[in-house]
């Protein structure tokens, strides 16, 4: 495979289009989203009709989002595209993306739907792209609130060398590992399964993270990904949160379920470090900022929790390489 395209590194009053690819976003929201970003120094632009347009349960028709997107990819005059929001939709413009060969690999920041596209971009272009809030969802609640200022600083602008980040995590299966950080949203890695691009995890460090799924329902994902090989050759496995996904009875938690079916003696484990309720995409705490493509390592410890270990250390990612150049 070509080496992965790392996109130029942004900086203090560089310009970032806003753009809607999923559902519908609320316009106070996408308000308080763009003042954070000016308060980061980034100067946001939108079409804000656009932006805030409605099809059903779409931001807008396909095509219209599409032609968004290719503008965005294409305009010489922003450093990145940042995503008003997730929800549902961004995995019609993919069809239409196989012929488009954007000029040069630009950051894409979001999260939850997304994942279609930076899975898209991944294995059709080798970019680089960033797992971290959009602007009506994350930004619009501030810093510390919505999203963690330092993770996404790192990501989007650090050009020199890598950096750690705390997972704010426990483990379920202890170990270190190094691989190619990849993966997002748990449904939307999923639903890739079959398509030109579905995503390859062989030597991945995998994130996997969604939200308002029942238990059973995570077992399903998981189970498929696993009967398809997904989750053979990963070198490690972090899970997010998973909020908003009680189950309707007295059964198995998420956590429970992510133990029993890859935990080191489970029938079905996968062998490899993995740590569950790390802060990422739809989460409670302060979502951290991942940079997708990157070389990293996973430190999950014996006694791994949100505090320390009975050694003091903590579940850490190090980003092994910059995300940008």
């Amino acid at each position: 495979m070509p080496d992965a395209l790392k996109p130029p590194a942004l900086r203090s009053g560089d310009a970032v289009r806003v753009v809607s690819l999923a559902s519908p976003v609320d316009p106070a929201s996408l308000d308080r989203g763009c003042a954070e970003l000016e308060r980061l120094g980034y100067v946001p632009k939108l079409d804000r009709e656009a932006v805030l347009a409605r099809d059903s349960f779409f931001a807008g028709p396909a095509s219209r989002r599409l032609l968004a997107l290719k503008e965005a990819l294409a305009e010489s005059d922003t450093k990145a595209i940042f995503c008003a929001r997730g929800g549902y939709g961004s995995n019609y413009l993919l069809d239409d993306l196989l012929a488009f060969q954007p000029p040069a690999p630009k950051i894409l920041l979001g999260y939850s739907d997304l994942t279609s596209l930076q899975i898209f971009l991944w294995q059709k272009l080798r970019w680089i792209t960033f797992y971290g809030p959009m602007v009506a969802s994350g930004f619009d609640a501030g810093a510390p609130a919505g999203y963690d200022r330092n993770s996404l600083c790192a990501a989007l602008g650090q050009s020199a060398a890598g950096w750690s980040i705390d997972l704010q995590a426990d483990t379920l299966a202890p170990g270190t590992a190094e691989g190619v950080l990849l993966g997002g949203c748990l449904t939307l890695v999923e639903t890739a399964l079959g398509t030109p691009w579905e995503l390859d995890t062989a030597g991945a460090i995998l994130v996997l993270e969604d939200r308002g799924m029942r238990p059973y329902q995570v077992d399903r994902a998981l189970m498929h990904l696993k009967q398809a090989g997904k989750l053979r050759d990963v070198r490690a496995i972090i899970f997010g949160e998973f909020p908003e996904c009680a189950a309707l009875d007295a059964g198995e938690t998420v956590r429970e379920v992510v133990a029993r079916i890859l935990a080191p003696r489970a029938p079905h484990s996968a062998g490899v470090p993995i740590i569950f309720g790390a802060p990422l995409g739809h989460a409670s705490r302060p979502m951290l900022t991942l940079p997708l493509g990157v070389r990293a390592r996973l430190t999950a410890p014996a006694s791994g929790g949100p505090n320390a270990g009975a050694d003091g250390e903590t579940a850490r990612l190090d980003i092994l390489e910059p995300a940008v150049t």
